[in-house]
């Protein structure tokens, strides 16, 4: 317990100082081998820890996604997206709400970045709802919570770092994330319903011919045949994950360049150079984290805290609802991938004798690391959406607590009954569950 003890002040202290999450991760690590001594101060156990933290043939999807979205950003798919929407639900009271909601469903399943959905959303939805009478600060906080559904929905970064570093199936996490997405869809359009009938301005009909929108419609479905390609070539297993990001930036630089004709050689240029630049912060971050969790085993810092929760593994069901509040607090003050891949390897065993589920408990960890990305201190998708509409920190705060504590609702009812991801994933993906996740239903 005294290393498991270290490692934190180590770790806390780094990134206190101001250091980055990878080079605190090595830090906390190094400094508690050196207490340990022994075979463990050997500095090739770093160097080798390093690239086994990268040496994945599932790490593979991340850059392509991360570069399959990049271009499709700058390829015309967001506009027409929100056109696409738009010609569905514009007409309503309230309908840019509801356009924004749905544009961030159907951009999610083209980036799978919280953050890159937002500014790329946001930076067109954010002004385009103010001009029309709506209050910006309100329509800043729409867009940051609705886009907490792009690293649910497929394909999602965060479930391919977490499928990597639990050891179980992406294209069952891909699959998994589609019920749990339309949840936050609906949960999220009811929220607006309610605060819309005070807050929105009176329904404006749009004023396009039967031509206008045919044109718009086909225009959209480009952009909505990648999803329904991933999808449907996972499920039927046509290609594995990996695979799939190769598709995906296939596809969008085919209908960027050929079908848009708005994917210029500098835009592919500079998506290439961003995705370079995300996704080695994202793969060195994996390394770090490698590093971190071959220490934590040799100090068996996995199995005190799996002793030191002993009475919650009897009650897996408890256990899990206090595993989601840990994260979620964690989450308010680290980034997604750290927190991930700095709790997975504490959290398997305690999965493992707990008897859940890792593939659904991999979906309701991602969502509760997301939700952290919507609070402050640190609450970056709010940092993006103030800087996309312009306004303060302090002014988006309020106007985002109603979606954020209904997604929060949302997220305790599939921790206490996991039926809701894991038969939709059965149907869809024709997963069968390892075990029995203890569910509120067997109380019934």
């Amino acid at each position: 317990m005294t290393l498991v003890i270290l490692f934190m002040v180590y770790l806390c202290g780094a990134m206190i100082l101001g250091l980055p999450i990878a080079f605190s991760l090595i830090f906390g690590s190094v400094a508690t081998a050196l207490h340990m001594g022994g075979t463990a101060t050997n500095p090739q156990i770093v160097a080798t820890q390093l690239m086994r933290g990268v040496d994945s043939v599932s790490m593979m999807a991340l850059p392509f996604f991360i570069i399959a979205g990049e271009l499709m950003n700058r390829g015309g798919l967001t506009k027409r997206i929100i056109s696409f929407c738009n010609i569905f639900v514009g007409g309503l009271r309230g309908g840019l709400g509801y356009v924004t909601i749905l544009a961030c469903l159907i951009f999610a399943s083209l980036v799978g970045s919280a953050v890159a959905s937002t500014a790329a959303l946001g930076a067109i939805l954010i002004p385009m709802m103010a001009d029309a009478g709506y209050n910006r600060a309100k329509a800043a906080g729409l867009v940051a919570a609705g886009n907490m559904v792009a690293p649910i929905m497929p394909p999602s970064v965060p479930m391919i770092v977490y499928g990597v570093a639990a050891g179980v199936s992406i294209k069952s996490l891909f699959l998994g994330g589609i019920a749990p997405a339309l949840y936050l869809t609906i949960i999220m359009s009811l929220s607006w319903f309610l605060i819309s009938r005070k807050d929105a301005p009176p329904a404006n009909p749009l004023k396009l011919s039967s031509k206008e929108k045919l044109q718009i419609f086909l225009s959209g479905l480009w952009a909505l045949l990648l999803p329904v390609i991933i999808i449907v070539g996972l499920r039927g297993g046509v290609f594995t994950a990996t695979e799939a990001g190769v598709v995906a930036v296939v596809y969008a630089i085919l209908v960027g360049v050929f079908v848009y004709r708005e994917l210029s050689r500098k835009d592919m240029y500079q998506a290439l150079i961003s995705a370079a630049k995300t996704s080695a912060v994202v793969m060195f971050l994996a390394a770090t984290a490698q590093v971190a969790a071959y220490f934590m085993t040799i100090a068996r810092m996995p199995q005190l805290i799996t002793s030191a929760l002993d009475g919650l593994v009897d009650r897996p069901l408890l256990m899990n609802v206090m595993l989601m509040v840990v994260v979620l607090l964690v989450g308010m003050a680290m980034d997604v991938v750290p927190t991930i891949l700095i709790l997975t390897p504490i959290f398997l065993p305690l999965l493992k004798a707990g008897g859940i589920d890792p593939v659904y408990f991999g979906i309701i960890f991602t969502l509760v690391n997301v939700l952290g990305l919507l609070t402050p201190p640190v609450g970056p998708v709010l940092n993006v959406a103030c800087a996309a509409g312009k306004i303060r920190m302090e002014d988006i705060l309020k106007p985002t607590m109603p979606y954020f504590i209904a997604q929060c609702i949302l997220l305790f009812m599939m921790t206490l009954i996991p039926e809701m991801i894991l038969w939709p994933l059965e149907w869809i993906g024709g997963y069968v569950p390892r075990v029995h996740t203890p569910s509120l239903l067997d109380f019934f």
